[in-house]
């Protein structure tokens, strides 16, 4: 009875991890931003987990998809714990993200390679803010 209760909250756990995006392991020049959903974590995390908002980019299979679908060039980080609840978020476009670490700005678009991807799947891309 009790090793159920165990891992009944176990799996709870899991799913509940799994909403959530890997908070960066370092805050140094290694930090990269996912171009289509700016989602910020280290060049390991997304060689060895992809982004999180982002599957169908394959980061994590390929790993030149890493270096062609995110920059180390961005502008300020924000921790977003309940996108679709935060005004921030839904200022920067990331409301309806999974919680995680954003970047506030990128410069750069994502190659048009990678938008025909998006395109394929479904998934909305909206190109950096010029200022």
């Amino acid at each position: 009875m009790g090793s159920s209760k165990r891992s009944d909250y176990m799996a709870e756990e899991e799913d509940r991890m799994a909403s959530f995006a890997q908070i960066p392991t370092s805050f140094g020049h290694e930090l990269r931003a996912c171009l289509r959903c700016r989602l910020v974590k280290t060049y390991d995390q997304f060689r060895e987990s992809g982004c999180e908002n982002c599957p169908f980019l394959d980061m994590e299979k390929e790993h030149d998809n890493v270096v062609n679908c995110t920059t180390p060039n961005f502008t300020g980080i924000i921790s977003v714990m309940e996108p679709s609840r935060s005004w921030a978020a839904r200022w920067l476009r990331i409301g309806r993200f999974i919680p995680g670490c954003y970047t506030l700005a990128v410069s750069e678009d994502l190659p048009e390679e990678y938008q025909n991807i998006c395109a394929d799947n479904n998934v909305q891309y909206a190109p950096p803010k010029r200022t």
